[in-house]
């Protein structure tokens, strides 16, 4: 059974277990049902890469769904000071455009954003460990924000394993796994729900949400799959 979220205003920092696994989805959603409750809640994804050329501007599909959820509504310059137009990890998109990602300049928006809203919903890039720079990667990023964590597990075959993997790489990190959401990725997996119980076996940290595969994939719909 689903652990219900908090009532309060919360905020947390969503990462996934890869890339493409739904990570937008679940922040959005998180992010929507704290506005429904009248929350002051604003969202970030302070590195995103890939757009495209639309309305006069470069858009990142990631950060309009994110942006279009909000009751907090701020300067995209600060919640994604780092947006690229390549669809490559950050690392390698930065340095088509010879842009460093800088861990300070990345902190300075995260402490503005945080300081006009109470409840912020930060997603990161990729999976857990992609690297920033040469020497700062998202699971440094995590620890510096020392959010609460909400861990998406993308359901498809291999997700137990990427799972434990990334629960143990917070753990290390010395971060706390707030809960976890199973998203359904491949409409095809067999054995779905043993592989949620393996998991939920495994993990110490609630299952707060199993969201199957959606016929119109936003966050009003998603966010009917979380315990209210």
């Amino acid at each position: 059974m689903n652990q219900p979220l908090p009532l309060h205003p919360f905020s947390c920092f969503v990462t996934g277990t890869d890339t493409e696994i739904g990570k937008t989805l679940v922040a959005s959603a998180l992010v929507y049902l704290q506005a429904q409750r009248g929350h002051r809640v604003a969202a970030m994804k302070p590195v995103a890469a890939g757009t495209e050329w639309r309305n006069e501007r470069w858009c990142n599909e990631d950060v309009d769904h994110l942006a279009a959820c909000v009751s907090v509504s701020l300067p995209q310059q600060l919640t994604t000071p780092y947006l690229f137009k390549a669809a490559a990890a950050p690392h390698i998109a930065a340095g088509l455009e010879n842009i460093r990602i800088e861990r300070s300049h990345l902190l300075s928006c995260y402490e503005q954003v945080k300081s006009q809203a109470d409840a912020l919903v930060v997603e990161g890039v990729g999976g857990f460990c992609v690297p920033l720079n040469d020497s700062y990667d998202t699971a440094d990023m995590a620890k510096d924000m020392n959010l609460p964590v909400v861990l998406v597990v993308g359901m498809r075959l291999g997700c137990i394993n990427q799972a434990l993997l990334t629960s143990e790489a917070l753990a290390s990190r010395g971060l706390k796994l707030m809960g976890w959401v199973a998203n359904s990725v491949d409409k095809h997996m067999l054995y779905a729900q043993e592989n949620i119980e393996a998991i939920a076996q495994r993990i110490n940290a609630p299952l707060l949400g199993s969201i199957p595969r959606l016929e119109v994939a936003n966050a009003a719909s998603a966010a009917t799959f979380f315990k209210p």
